[in-house]
């Protein structure tokens, strides 16, 4: 199995010996306390595919749940790493976006991370696995927990509708641009309806051209102008979109700046980005970090935490 990803800033372990992972994991919970740095030493030095090899090859040779076995042996945030490096990419997204969800309250952070920056092939994966391990429509589960316009901005995105193609129409584009302005700045309140109709349709390059346009009509950059019209939640989602667009890992690298900066750590941010992202972009993320904060992700992390 070849390694998910082309950016990631895990590869692929070199000599890699399912059989001896699975004794060293087994070693590792065995009698009083759990030996914790050889459970990172396998896991997080594996790639996605490689520890979907040890996960199945465990339960073969020891009739039980890797997962389950971790669960009972760990808690807190370790558990929570630990246990969303053995998923899948779109098994963790569908695990976030459930517990994102769950109990009293709705942690918009996570919906909008995850519905934000994926592709219309991944949020499709997405919607099956949630509609399978939950038996409810991940749109049902949104829509109960979520309203008004940030709501139809998120059903938006779970459509996976937006053209994934690369044409540019550049008098679209200038069409975008000024409908954008005049639903916004050149107008009494904020037509947001106007702001979903191009922001979560259009291809990526095509928006690009958009951005430009509308710096043209508006004098400012789109992010200023949604800073301006919107707040909250709705706000939050479409500076996200246009983010991701322009820039996905310079997005998750200010996602982790601002999840580890002030007082205390937002976990669930670091933890899910670190995750969800290690195999994909991570060595990008790293690169944007650097170039924004002038220190090094792994720096910040051993400090703050």
């Amino acid at each position: 199995m070849a390694a998910i990803g082309q950016r990631g800033a895990v590869t692929e372990a070199a000599g890699f010996k399912v059989e001896e992972d699975i004794k060293r994991l087994r070693e590792a919970m065995k009698g009083t306390g759990t030996d914790e740095a050889a459970l990172i030493e396998v896991l997080a030095r594996r790639t996605i595919a490689q520890r979907q090899l040890i996960k199945e090859q465990y339960k073969q040779q020891v009739g039980k749940s890797l997962a389950d076995d971790l669960d009972s042996e760990l808690s807190g945030n370790f558990q929570k790493v630990v246990l969303g490096l053995l998923m899948l990419a779109p098994v963790y997204d569908a695990h976030e976006l459930r517990t994102s969800m769950k109990g009293a309250g709705t942690e918009e952070a996570a919906l909008i991370d995850i519905l934000a920056s994926r592709t219309t092939e991944e949020v499709k994966i997405i919607n099956l696995v949630y509609k399978k391990k939950h038996d409810n429509s991940l749109e049902d589960d949104v829509c109960g927990d979520t309203s008004g316009m940030f709501q139809r901005v998120l059903v938006s995105l779970l459509t996976a509708g937006r053209d994934e193609g690369t044409a540019v129409d550049p008098a679209l584009a200038v069409q975008d641009a000024k409908d954008i302005f005049e639903a916004g700045e050149a107008r009494w309140g904020t037509d947001e309806v106007k702001f979903l109709t191009v922001l979560c349709v259009r291809n990526r390059n095509h928006l690009l051209k958009v951005f430009e346009e509308y710096k043209k009509v508006s004098g400012r950059d789109i992010e200023d102008s949604i800073k301006r019209e919107m707040s909250g939640s709705l706000e939050e989602v479409f500076l996200a979109i246009v983010k991701c667009l322009k820039n996905k890992p310079a997005f998750f690298a200010e996602r982790l700046y601002k999840s580890m900066k002030g007082l205390g750590t937002t976990d669930s941010v670091l933890i899910r980005t670190m995750v969800a992202r290690a195999e994909i972009d991570m060595l990008d993320i790293k690169v944007e970090f650097f170039k924004m904060y002038g220190k090094t992700l792994y720096s910040f992390i051993k400090i703050i935490c």
